[in-house]
């Protein structure tokens, strides 16, 4: 298997860093998460959306008041 940090091949038995290569490998990706380069995309359904614009403008107006 590959590094997915660095791309060199990688030995997965007895490996405490799989499924990276080194500990530098690992923390380079831990980073990327942390400073949000890498994210999961959020599913947002139509119906959600509306009901949230819907909510947070409610929420405006009733503080103004």
């Amino acid at each position: 298997m590959r590094c997915p940090t660095c791309n060199k091949a990688v030995e997965f038995a007895e490996n405490p860093y799989r499924p990276f290569c080194s500990e530098r490998c690992k923390t380079i990706d831990l980073g990327k998460w942390a400073g949000e380069i890498f994210r999961i995309p959020k599913q947002v359904f139509e119906d959600e959306d509306e009901s949230s614009d819907v909510a947070a403008d409610d929420i405006e107006n009733s503080s103004e008041t």
